[in-house]
């Protein structure tokens, strides 16, 4: 298959190639075979790329007017685990970690690439049957198939030598390989649903790192849970392995809070279909009379839920001396001033702020997507004082608020009355062409974008930029890139596009201007500051050339690869 250099080397590819070869650089010889890993899933995911944009994923809807982005999905997630782990690997020859929790974060890297792996050999195997489909007399080439067959042989290769240097017997190595297998399956599987379910409302680049991401985090809590429960049936002396490291109060109430809602997913569309067949098709009731059977269903069940269930969870992980609730209510109030003088900050700010874009989206001409900046700008104001001052209130905060937004997306989607149609209509006039009626993702992505590189840098944390990484990259860069781009831009980055050299410029340069006014006012506080300025430039280059090549959802990827590059 001939590709010429022009078509196989567009910006996006060359700026995700940029931003993995920055990571790779910087890895010591100790992570040699995680840096050869990625290096192999870099080069497999560019030829499924290659081979993608000939169309022959269109058995699969993706979002319009974006570009398939397998490459960006499949690396974003893994260079974000390997910088990870050479922080750490800074931090253990320091004497500053246990051994345990780089080995723990050694089975996240290859756990989050085995996923990303896993997809791609899928789509490569759906790639194969619809040319063979298209063309019966097709044959895939021999260099094809010994392309791909001797990236995932290296790959499976490379993989058994590192888990065997964090394993003490072959059979403690054969069941991290399983683990990894179950791993890619599950992404497999997960992937096929959202392509599937949610149709054009995604590309496949960002259904794959939305799949990697939740694999690993709630295959993260599987093992935790099964690790606990190991050590309540059995004695904890019989049990050789121990799994993860120690978990924050405030990280496992989120896991609970997530798995609880994804346990009500599950159990309110039985219920709701057992109601249906027994008792609706049985009685002649009006609309409305159903509707408000049905509501009362949803919201009971997701009382006895998340009241009930997740918390005995969480108190069976983590040994909770008290009903979480009743701890969350204890820390809010161990500092009440501070933190609900926040809360009154944060309630303020968003009815006004609400009140006022909601009228301007309605009545005005001025365009949605820098209407949406303004939300960018709050988030800053919201997010930046809380995060200097009240960090692990913030981290509540962000669980609180993902939540609550996961429960009002499953009302708009499931019309529950009677705030179903409300929501719909409010969070209508905050769309764009990145949204659509089935699924609404924008605000899920800027306070993700916010909040994953605050909750990735708990712990040893030895750059004091990485937690500020989204509301720098989401709250300034993009906003300024935006805003300065729509109204003094002139040269463009392409022919098709629509970012401009200027907008990028701006975008840049008003984070580089954030960072040199926030690293005084961190040193005030009493971080150490070790971030030095030529990486900090490269990482902030990146991510600008990134938002302006990209036609991913930047909300999702701009955060990660800036805190990627921060932490090296």
């Amino acid at each position: 298959m001939a590709i010429s250099p022009s078509k196989a080397m567009n910006g996006e590819r060359a700026v995700v190639l940029l931003f993995v070869f920055r990571v790779l650089s910087s890895v010591p010889l100790s992570l040699l075979p995680q840096a050869l890993s990625l290096s192999l899933l870099s080069l497999f995911s560019i030829f499924v790329e290659f081979r993608a944009d000939d169309g022959s994923l269109s058995l699969f809807k993706t979002r319009p007017g974006a570009s398939s982005g397998i490459m960006l999905g499949a690396v974003t997630l893994p260079t974000v685990m390997l910088s990870k782990l050479i922080q750490l690997s800074r931090a253990l020859s320091l004497q500053k970690i246990e051994l345990g929790e780089l080995e723990h974060m050694t089975m996240q890297f290859w756990a989050t690439s085995a996923c990303c792996c896993g997809v791609l050999i899928f789509l490569s195997i759906v790639l194969w049957y619809a040319a063979n489909n298209k063309n019966p007399h097709f044959s895939c080439s021999v260099w094809d198939s010994k392309f791909s067959l001797s990236c995932v042989i290296l790959y499976s290769v490379v993989c058994c030598i590192s888990l065997a240097t964090i394993s003490h017997t072959g059979f403690n190595t054969a069941l991290k390989l399983l683990w990894l297998l179950c791993h890619g399956f599950a992404a497999v599987k997960l992937i096929q649903h959202l392509l599937n379910t949610f149709p054009c409302c995604a590309s496949i680049g960002e259904a794959l790192l939305v799949t990697s991401g939740l694999v690993l985090y709630f295959g993260d809590m599987l093992a935790c849970t099964i690790s606990k429960v190991c050590r309540l049936l059995i004695s904890p002396e019989l049990v050789s392995i121990r799994y993860g490291i120690k978990r924050s109060e405030i990280g496992i109430i989120i896991q609970g809070v997530l798995l609880g809602l994804l346990i009500f997913s599950a159990v309110f569309k039985f219920v709701i279909r057992l109601w249906e067949y027994f008792w609706v098709a049985n009685n002649s009731e009006s609309r409305q009379s159903k509707e408000i059977g049905r509501s009362l269903i949803f919201f009971s069940s997701l009382g006895f839920i998340m009241i009930a269930i997740a918390p005995s969870w969480m108190m069976i992980v983590l040994d909770f001396d008290v009903h979480p609730v009743l701890w969350i209510f204890q820390f809010v109030f161990s500092e009440p001033f501070k933190r609900l003088s926040l809360c009154i900050y944060w309630l303020g700010l968003i009815y006004a702020s609400v009140l006022r874009f909601y009228n301007i989206s309605k009545n005005s001409k001025i365009e949605r997507i820098l209407l949406r900046k303004y939300y960018h700008l709050l988030a800053v104001s919201m997010f930046l004082p809380a995060l200097i001052y009240q960090p692990k209130f913030l981290d509540l905060a962000f669980g609180a608020s993902l939540a609550v937004f996961l429960v009002l997306e499953i009302i708009r989607v499931w019309r529950i009355w009677p705030l179903g149609q409300l929501v719909h209509q409010f969070m209508s006039a905050f769309t764009d062409h990145r949204d659509s009626d089935l699924l609404i993702v924008s605000h899920f992505s800027l306070l993700l974008g916010c909040a994953l590189p605050i909750w990735m840098s708990s712990g040893f944390n030895d750059r004091p930029l990485t937690p500020f990484a989204g509301i720098l990259s989401l709250g300034i860069g993009d906003t300024m890139a935006s805003m300065v781009g729509h109204k003094y831009g002139v040269l463009r980055w392409s022919k098709t596009g629509k970012k401009t050299i200027e907008g990028t410029a701006a975008g840049i340069t008003s984070v580089l201007a954030a960072c040199s006014v926030l690293l005084p006012l961190l040193a005030s506080t009493g971080y150490i500051l070790t971030q030095h300025w030529f990486p900090l430039l490269i990482a902030v280059t990146t991510s600008g050339l990134l938002e302006a090549y990209t036609t991913q959802l930047d909300n999702a990827f701009m955060p990660l690869v800036f805190y990627c590059l921060l932490c090296l």
